[in-house]
């Protein structure tokens, strides 16, 4: 069971803002260094980027004049109505390239910041989260008298801005736990070591969660996963357009233990490397996890021994503090007892210099500058290309957001979410939902019986909009001003705990997957819900003020976008209720099916890079919903005109205006290491596809642009994909 978030390259920051460089099994991990790493928990564009030139002679010299503070109160509006004009590239035809024609404009200027992977839209809108979250948590850092919620953040905020603090402890907060890993005697202290690892600092080669059964959604079950993987995909270990980063990964292992005085890392270090490269090769692929059915596979927990000998269960299960479940979900099954006969062949010593650097590599941002530099030497600049760490507050505010975000959520919504945006969304998200229920109605493809139980469905969808109702009780977690090492293990154990101690119990339907501040949205199918953070409630997504035709191509786009993931090809395994089951007949699947196929080939088609390609299977989901979304938008922009013309803004028609609108949210570059990374480990398609690729699907693309036969962006109606 997976929730489908609105996702970007240049977004995926915002969905984990703790980059997960450890081998959890978890959302893809962002590319862009944004943050520190947490310690390891289990679910939960073309073009190069433009150089700037040197000034031709120094700029004489000016008397500074202090600019003036920023205005955090709201988003800018792009151009006049909404929509940057200027940002056009109108030498291109929009039927030759889409993306180049809304985007060109703003693109030719624009300089990915060395210290990003990637800039556009997203990253902009987040930077004003970032700038707001950062005056709330410099006030609440300088109130150490605040009690509550307001006291674990400014605490947790100044444990991490407090650099002397943290350089001057050097490598002792590691102490105790490589002591711990030292002193292990057999495998079954390893596995014990590596099940509590799921709370802590240190890694496992399986992960473990507590999700909502996807077969029995009003309860908790746990869930297993393949891990072990400190590189972000199995190819990196297994093809060779990644041997370069390969390499460059052994040599950083090297160094990270040495910096933990571990004995031999070079050898050990190589050893490291042999021991995740066969992980890798028994590891299922991003897009065979995809499938929500084939991962739903439930064991006795007493059975795990007879499925995957060889690692000690038992020990596992008691470290991670999971005695008391007596049944799991194994999700990627047939690889278990391949990584279990991995790690009984495994000296002891190997695995447990494995332990001693997963745990030196996650603790590494959060420790002096030694081990933070070469974190980022690796896994910012040579696996991303990023040129230099963003600053400390910014890596500051993404740590306080990750670990107790929702104490930091309900600051920010009183400060700078006014309730008219959360009305006027409401009424967005019917239209969308009555744009949807009119789709599946005048389905030609679709049987009665099938129509019957997807409006069903959908008539059941629960939306979140702005904020949660009911806020998270941190009133047990521990945060010292010193102690920041301590401060985010006890915050993931806190986590931890909180989970664990919901099995056997219900499903908390209130619960969020996001924070306020999130620039993101999403789509959860045990909860059958969309969810839409109080962030990326602005332009360019959404502007109260603005043209409606524009918010309907962008926010619209978006809810579009979640509202089709509940019928994508993962989503429409899920009933109303959120239970994981076939409502379809197989006639109407095969016909879907179908359609998918000749999706897939599209995306499969398009180059991002020289020699790299779209995996159509991996982005399949995300594909659907773009698709959808975009087409559930112009139904809802049409509905919104009740009969009357659409008028005319700056020589565009409404229909124009809606395209234009979706293609600017994607509007943004990508570094071509970061972009190669997504490629094979994000599940949504690079911006230029996500715009250029569904709307060559769309019969009123070709009438608002006037696309005729010929032109690139050019597909015959007999060829264009008919799903929503």
């Amino acid at each position: 069971m997976k929730t489908h978030w609105l996702g970007a390259a240049a977004a995926a920051a915002l969905l984990a803002p703790l980059f997960a460089s450890g081998p959890a099994l978890a959302e893809p991990p962002t590319p862009d260094q944004t943050t520190a790493q947490a310690p390891a928990k289990a679910p939960a564009p073309k073009k190069k980027a433009v150089k700037a030139k040197a000034p031709a002679k120094p700029a004489p010299a000016q008397t500074a004049i202090a600019a003036p503070a920023p205005d955090l109160s709201k988003a800018p509006r792009l151009g006049a109505w909404g929509f940057d004009l200027a940002g056009r590239d109108t030498s291109v035809a929009p039927g030759q390239d889409f993306f180049q024609y809304a985007n060109g404009g703003y693109e030719k200027t624009l300089v990915i910041p060395a210290d990003r992977t990637s800039f556009g839209a997203f990253v902009v809108l987040n930077d004003l989260s970032q700038a707001r979250l950062h005056v709330l948590l410099d006030k609440a850092a300088a109130d150490r008298g605040a009690a509550g919620d307001q006291g674990k953040v400014g605490a947790l905020y100044r444990s991490f801005m407090d650099e002397a603090k943290v350089d001057a402890l050097g490598a002792k907060p590691l102490a105790a736990d490589l002591a711990a890993i030292k002193a292990e005697t057999g495998k079954a202290d390893v596995a014990r070591a590596m099940g509590r690892s799921l709370q802590v600092f240190g890694g496992s080669i399986f992960a473990a969660s507590v999700q909502v059964d996807g077969k029995d959604p009003d309860h908790y079950a746990v869930y297993l996963n393949q891990a072990g993987l400190g590189l972000p995909d199995r190819d990196y270990y297994l093809e060779a357009s990644f041997a370069k980063q390969k390499a460059a990964y052994e040599t950083y292992v090297g160094k990270m233990l040495t910096l933990a005085h571990w004995p031999q890392p070079a050898v050990n270090a190589k050893a490291i490397v042999a021991l995740e490269t066969e992980i890798a090769k028994a590891s299922w692929t991003k897009a065979e996890q995809r499938d929500d059915n084939k991962m739903y596979n439930p064991y006795e927990t007493a059975k795990l021994a007879d499925l995957a000998p060889g690692f000690d269960w038992s020990a596992f299960m008691t470290g991670a503090g999971l005695t008391k479940a007596a049944r799991v979900v194994a999700q990627e099954n047939t690889a278990f007892p391949k990584i279990a006969a991995i790690y009984a062949k495994t000296p002891l010593a190997t695995l447990k210099a494995w332990q001693a650097f997963t745990l030196v590599d996650q603790a590494a941002p959060y420790l002096s500058k030694p081990f933070d530099e070469t974190h980022f030497a690796f896994r910012g600049t040579a696996l991303t290309g990023q040129v230099s760490q963003r600053p400390r507050w910014k890596r500051g505010v993404n740590v306080v957001d990750g670990q107790i975000g929702e104490a930091l959520g309900r600051v920010y919504v009183d400060a700078y979410f006014p309730p008219g945006s959360k009305a006027k969304a409401v009424a967005l998200v019917d239209d969308i939902r009555t744009a949807m229920k009119g789709r599946i109605e005048r389905l030609d493809w679709m049987s009665q019986p099938t129509k019957t139980k997807a409006l069903e469905k959908l008539a059941a969808f629960t939306v979140k909009i702005g904020y949660p109702d009911k806020w998270r009780d941190y009133s047990g977690l521990t945060v010292k001003d010193d102690d920041l090492y301590g401060n985010i293990n006890r915050a993931s154990t806190f986590d931890w705990d909180f989970r664990v101690g919901r099995l056997g119990g219900p499903v908390d339907k209130a619960e969020w997957g996001m924070t306020p501040p999130t620039i993101n949205a999403y789509y959860n199918p045990s909860g059958n819900e969309i969810v839409f953070p109080a962030a990326i409630l602005q332009p360019p997504f959404f502007d109260p003020d603005g043209d409606p035709a524009v918010n309907y191509g962008a926010i619209g786009g978006v809810i579009g976008h979640e509202t089709t993931h509940g019928f994508d090809d993962q989503g429409r395994h899920y009933d109303g209720s959120g239970r994981l089951t076939d409502w379809w007949t197989e006639e109407d699947a095969k016909k879907f099916e179908a359609e998918t196929v000749k999706l897939g080939k599209q995306y499969g088609a398009f180059e991002v890079l020289p020699g790299a390609r779209i995996n159509g299977d991996l982005t399949m989901g995300e594909n659907i919903a773009d698709l959808g979304g975009l087409l559930l938008a112009l139904d809802a922009y049409h509905a919104s005109l009740h009969g009357q013309p659409a008028p005319i803004v700056d020589g565009l028609t409404g229909d124009q205006r809606v395209f234009l609108g979706w293609a600017q949210v994607w509007r943004g570059k990508t570094r071509d290491d970061a972009l190669r990374q997504l490629l094979v480990s994000d599940p949504h398609s690079p911006e230029r596809a996500r715009v250029d690729v569904p709307m060559r699907n769309i019969d009123a693309f070709y009438a608002a642009f006037g696309v005729k036969p010929g032109d690139a962006m050019y597909v015959a109606p007999a060829d264009r994909v008919r799903i929503w």
